[in-house]
């Protein structure tokens, strides 16, 4: 995937210009335009600003076509939590939702 193909794509659906996108995501217009100027690829941080800027998950960013599942801010909330959990943690919330059920 073009990772540049796939951010001005994004921008395009928006219709937002790289200075939106730079007010939207915090980043410097100058970090957004050497991107372009440069030809090269955003390091992760980079891409997840991006990424929270139009509202979705590197998965989505990545996913092809309609493999993408749009979160809600709530399912994305318990994500985040979810992913900073021990596997003893996890564990314990994965009986706790079975017995609930």
């Amino acid at each position: 995937m073009d990772v540049m193909n796939r951010i001005t794509q994004l921008m395009e659906e928006r219709g937002w210009s790289s200075y939106k996108l730079a007010k939207q995501s915090g980043l410097a217009i100058s970090t957004i335009a050497n991107l372009y100027r440069r030809h090269t690829t955003p390091s992760l941080e980079t891409l997840q600003t991006l990424c929270d800027a139009f509202g979705i998950t590197l998965s989505q960013f990545f996913a092809e076509d309609e493999e993408a599942v749009p979160l809600t801010p709530e399912q994305k909330h318990f994500f985040d939590l979810w992913a900073n959990l021990t596997p003893e943690q996890k564990d314990l919330i994965e009986k706790l939702i079975h017995e609930l059920r």
